[in-house]
């Protein structure tokens, strides 16, 4: 039987689904990048470069497995089954009208596997159709509109789907843009052999079911170990969510403590781990800015199956300390001074990705931050992050854990 499981944030990391950037990315321009959640376009080759390097670290030097989602995708539509469960729910008339529905989902039905899911990342547009398919939409709306967007933000794997010590969650995401990355990571779990039918459980999450203000996204979720959970509650992840998760999680033994990190509603706290990773089991980088404004929350079992809530007194540094039952959690200000830690937060110094105990990768471009941590003792391995970072999510937010140790 094959192992999952995330027990900690920094435990031995053995098994993580990523993605490489492609098509997706060449779809970008200045006139849509910010409509699809980027602040900026992205060379590609570079980026693909820059995330092979990453990757080779992971596999040849730290032996983890790691699995690519367009490849795990590929796995997935060429079964019949999984091929009709993702098509089913990305061509229908609400997405792609009622023509779109009928006609372009018997074209796509017949596509190579690899063809398709290089279009159900990367988007499809106009131009890319045969010449009697849409022929009126083409003359009104032009070659290079879109009738599939792209999902350039798959790249972060880590939002789409938290798993949760024994489970995992597929989350229902905050902005549109996004939402057709948790159902491709739901297919995955569903359809493909090296998920299918494995020992884990779905805690919560379905694409099928619309949850209204409930959503969540992986970069506010880290399970740290002995049944805590801390959960980020800012920009991306509402309290609904957190609520309605930690319910689950309790009634079904998972967790016994969910430490909500109530953040302000800005860019600056998209999601927890832009301001607050693990780098070691008593070691982590933060935002001071952003972490000094954060509202902590308890969530424990009530009776009955109700919530037990209560607000914190304590700062979020000191509440998480004590939530873990360690003596001194040692905390690194990320940045030199106050025009080196804004630059640094911007270029995700904060979003480390711990490969095992006091081991985390991080773009090579935030010196300042690598050196502080370098000099608390923490391995820091180096990857390029010029046109990675231009993204705005360093390797934890490019990671999602499928197996990862206990400590």
């Amino acid at each position: 039987m094959k192992e999952f499981g995330v027990h900690s944030e920094v435990g031995k990391l053995r098994k993580v689904i990523v993605h490489r950037p492609g098509l997706e990315m060449r779809r970008l321009t200045p006139s849509n990048c910010k409509d699809l959640l980027f602040d900026d376009v992205i060379w590609t080759h570079k980026a693909q470069e820059d995330h092979d390097i990453f990757v080779n670290l992971m596999k040849n030097d730290y032996g983890i497995q790691v699995m690519r989602v367009h490849e795990l995708l590929e796995d997935v539509v060429s079964e019949a089954e999984g091929r009709a469960y993702i098509l089913d729910r990305k061509l229908t008339p609400f997405d792609v009208g009622v023509g779109g529905a009928l006609e372009l989902r018997e074209w796509m039905n017949e596509m190579d596997s690899a063809t398709l899911v290089t279009h159900l990342i990367g988007g499809l547009t106009m131009s890319e159709l045969p010449q009697d398919l849409y022929p009126i939409s083409r003359e009104a709306y032009g070659a290079n509109e879109f009738i599939l967007p792209p999902l350039p933000n798959q790249l972060f794997t880590r939002d789409s789907s938290s798993w949760i010590y024994n489970g995992v969650t597929v989350n229902p995401m905050f902005w549109t843009p996004r939402r057709k990355e948790t159902l491709h990571l739901n297919a995955i779990y569903k359809y493909h052999p090296e998920f299918k039918g494995g020992d884990f459980a779905v805690w919560w999450g379905d694409p099928d079911v619309d949850y209204g203000s409930a959503m969540i996204e992986g970069g506010d979720v880290m399970p740290v170990g002995n049944g805590l959970v801390l959960i980020g509650m800012g920009e991306r992840t509402t309290y609904q969510a957190v609520s309605l998760l930690s319910q689950k999680l309790f009634k079904d033994g998972a967790a016994t403590h969910v430490l909500a990190a109530r953040m302000p509603r800005d860019r600056a706290s998209m999601h927890l781990d832009t301001i607050f990773t693990f780098c070691d089991r008593d070691l982590v980088t933060i935002y001071e800015q952003v972490v000094d404004r954060i509202q902590p929350i308890s969530y424990r079992p009530g009776k009955n199956g109700a919530l037990d809530v209560k607000v914190e007194n304590e700062g979020w540094i000191d509440s998480v300390q004590k939530a873990m039952g360690l003596k001194k959690l040692r905390a690194i200000s990320t940045g030199g001074n106050d025009f080196d830690q804004e630059r640094e937060q911007w270029d995700d110094g904060n979003n480390v990705v711990a490969l095992e105990p006091g081991v985390v990768v991080a773009y090579d471009r935030n010196e300042w931050t690598n050196e502080k941590l370098e000099n608390a003792g923490v391995t820091v391995l180096k990857i390029p992050g010029s046109e990675l970072g231009r993204g705005r999510g360093g390797g934890h937010c490019m990671t999602c854990p499928v197996l990862r140790d206990s400590v």
